[in-house]
């Protein structure tokens, strides 16, 4: 057991402790996520009251909705629990990656999990915000391509993936600078390697941005991909200063050893 503790705190691990500990964070993980299911699924009314007031924005109405199978309100109750629960375990999932990925890194390293955690938490509240407040021009972008004759109503189970998985994946899609900033942390990638492949970038990150995004439109779009660029020279820019004090670190330890 101490001989495994000092793997663990100097960050020399063997592919079995690597994978036992991969093993725990990912039972932590589902537990933090089951937990914020079940909360989930007692403050329903209100979450559902959210998610529907884009579209109750957009018709400046009473928002009513459709249910064509008698198990659709129920199924939509759980998918609203089940993306409330992943948002809410957010602080716990990113956490544990950090632990799982900090025995690759300098003890003098260790001291960025706080700024981590939180910019992720930061960046992924600002991408479902965006998706959120994109929503109701989106739909109404969407609504504006079908002729007089079509009458727009949504049924809840599709209205509620759309704004779920739209929150989601701009979500996600804004959690992009950091992982291209771990990746810059732990060796994988470099600042001059960023730098150079800036024009391929700009194009992966359109056609990913066009298709990661539910709706399809391109206002969201365009909403996901602008900031993506923008965030993929910050992380070049974020790299470069990290990888300064690292050689400024370096050459300490050398001067007092």
């Amino acid at each position: 057991m101490a001989a495994t503790e000092d793997h663990l705190a100097s960050g020399r691990m063997t592919i079995w402790e690597h994978l036992a500990e991969l093993r725990t964070r990912l039972i932590r993980c589902a537990i933090a996520v089951a937990i914020g299911v079940v909360i989930g699924y007692v403050i329903y009314s209100p979450l559902f009251s959210f998610l529907a007031k884009p579209y109750a924005d957009l018709c400046n109405c009473d928002p009513k909705f459709i249910a064509f199978e008698p198990i659709e309100p129920f199924t939509t109750r759980l998918k609203i629990s089940t993306y409330f629960g992943i948002v809410l375990a957010m602080p716990v999932l990113l956490w544990q990656i950090w632990r799982f990925v900090t025995p690759g890194l300098y003890p003098h390293e260790k001291k960025y999990a706080i700024p981590f955690v939180g910019s992720a938490l930061v960046l992924f509240a600002m991408g479902a915000g965006i998706a959120y407040w994109t929503l109701t021009p989106a739909l109404q972008f969407l609504q504006n391509q079908a002729p007089a004759e079509v009458v727009n109503q949504y049924t809840v189970g599709a209205y509620v993936t759309l704004i779920s998985l739209m929150m989601l994946a701009f979500g996600a899609g804004f959690e992009f600078p950091v992982l291209l900033v771990a990746l810059e942390f732990v060796g994988v990638l470099t600042p001059k390697k960023l730098l150079s492949w800036w024009r391929y970038a700009v194009v992966i990150i359109t056609v990913v941005a066009a298709v990661i995004t539910p709706s399809g439109d391109p206002i969201s779009m365009l909403a996901l991909a602008i900031p993506m660029v923008i965030f993929y020279f910050m992380s070049i820019a974020i790299g470069a200063l990290f990888q300064r004090r690292r050689r400024r670190a370096v050459r300490g330890d050398d001067v007092i050893t």
